[in-house]
Parts: C-alpha cells; structure tokens; sequence
C-alpha cells in the first residue's frame, strides 16, 4: 500500500503489473515471492484495518512532538482543534455499500485537526449519508481544549456534553437561533465585532438540552462583507481572539484539499465493504485513529 501511494498506483492491477516488471529488485523491498493480484486483493480483504490506524498514530504522536511549539497564528497554552468533514464521491454501481443518494455513491472522512500544526488527531470513516453532529458522540474530549465548529456541529446537548467535560467549543449558530440576552459587554467596532453577549436558548428543548449560559459574538468579516455570529462556552478569552479561531478553522478546509491532491483516495485498490454488518456500530463508521492520550 505504501508503494502504491507513493508511485500513484491507480489498481490492484497496476501494482501488479509495475512490480512483476521489478522482480529482480523486489528482494530489496523484503519481498521474496511473486506479486499477484489475487494475493493483494485477499490481504486487503482480511488484513485487519487496526493495523494501519495504530502506525498513523505512532506516526501523528512523532509529529505532535516537533510541532508543540508552532505557532498558528494566535499565541494560546490550550490546544485548539478543527472539527469538519469532507465527502469522497464513488461510483454506486461498483460500491454499492457507499450508500448516499439514490444514484450516488460516497463515504465521509471526519477529520479532527490539531492547529497546531495541521495534524489530523482522528479520522473516522462513515457512509456519506452519515450526519456530522453524530461524530460529537464518538469524540474523547480533551479537558481544557478548544473545540472549532461549523453550525453544522450545533446540537445543545452534545455541546453541553462538551460544556460537561471542561472544553470549549467555538461554532456558528443559524439565522433562526432563538435566545434571550443577559448580558452585553463593549466592544471595539473597529476591529470588526458588533456585539459580545451573554444569553441563554429562548426555545424550551434547547434551553432544556443546554441548561447553562452561552456568549453570544456577532462579528463583520470585511475581507468578505460576512456577518458571523458565534456561540461559545468560554468566558475569558477575548471575543476577537474566538473570532479569528474561527477563521483558523479553514485549516482543516486545506488539509482536505491538499490530500485529495496528493492522495490516492480517489480510486480504490478493492470494492469491498469497509463496514461488514457484525463490526458495525449504531452510526456504521470506522475510525482510523482516536486522540493520543487513548493509546500512549
């Protein structure tokens, strides 16, 4: 697998192909026999997935280690991490357990990005028609961390939940948010913020869902002519530095971007179902790594 990611192998058959032409030198490599496509395809089918996510992890923990001091623009003692996901569409006909639309085939990558330094800390892998909040569940919460959202990630008892374990989160809310102000506190209109609040949900399941009180920011980005309004848990930080996090989030947008760049994800060495029926969980995702402390 890694040489087929490194070459740009696009099949089984085009590994086959390129490394029987190398037979001579593939003792080098550590491997003695023939390579065979049917070979391939029956490791890939059994070799258990585990393997994979445990190496990404040794490999993300190295990483961690030389990025701890990187600086991503704002200076912060806690880690701040991007919370999204991006959809890899896929030919229905030929994987037909990518289920996503009716003539559409696709599968999800939700990705949970460290900031500092861009580092996916967990990938969890589900079917297209997977909704995003329920990821908030499977989530092992860093006490102290900083979690950034879109509003597609707004569900007040997962955000409670999030409230509960001692981390913050930064999302937008949407344009029918109902809520009833406590409080205001100033703001310096120049640099772009209108207001800073202190509020509690006005509808009864939300308010029920998030018992607490929320801070309200409605900032204007100029460089888009945008309003933003934010809904956070945290208190003390200043409401210009959790909007700029905000911004930061388009981070992970990059990391989406530069890996279906430079990635073979695209094209499938195997059309195999990734979620056989006695490992699925109630939301059907495999994860590809859980956060660091989990496994050192």
């Amino acid at each position: 697998m890694a040489f087929a990611q490194l070459t740009y192998r696009e099949s089984l058959r085009d590994i086959e192909t390129c490394l029987r032409a190398l037979q001579p030198k593939l003792y080098h490599a550590g491997i003695r026999g023939k390579v065979s496509r049917s070979t391939l395809a029956d490791a890939n089918d059994t070799r258990p997935w585990q393997l994979y996510a445990d190496f990404a992890q040794g490999l993300i923990h190295t990483a961690r280690d030389l990025y701890a001091h990187d600086d991503f623009g704002m200076e912060l003692d806690q880690t701040v991490y991007a919370l999204d996901s991006t959809t890899i569409d896929l030919c229905l006909s030929l994987f037909p357990w990518a289920t996503f639309r009716k003539h559409k085939g696709a599968i999800k990558l939700h990705t949970l990005l460290d900031l500092r330094g861009s580092l996916p800390t967990v990938v969890i892998l589900t079917h297209g028609k997977v909704h995003d909040v329920h990821i908030l569940d499977d989530l092992l919460l860093e006490p102290g961390a900083i979690y950034v959202m879109d509003r597609g990630y707004l569900d007040f008892a997962r955000l409670y939940r999030i409230h509960q374990s001692s981390a913050f989160f930064v999302t937008r809310a949407k344009k029918n948010f109902d809520f009833h102000r406590l409080y205001s506190h100033r703001v310096d209109k120049s640099t772009g913020l209108q207001c800073d609040q202190t509020i509690i949900p006005g509808g009864f399941y939300s308010r029920k869902n998030y018992p607490g009180t929320l801070r309200r920011i409605r900032y204007l980005d100029g460089e888009r002519n945008h309003r933003l309004v934010f809904l956070t848990n945290d208190f003390t930080l200043p409401a210009l530095t959790l909007a700029n996090l905000y911004q930061a989030r388009r981070q992970v947008e990059l990391f989406f971007k530069w890996m279906k760049q430079h990635l073979r994800i695209k094209a499938f060495y195997g059309t195999s179902d990734p979620f056989p029926l006695q490992e699925r969980t109630p939301h059907e995702y495999i994860p590809v790594g859980q956060n660091i402390e989990e496994i050192f």
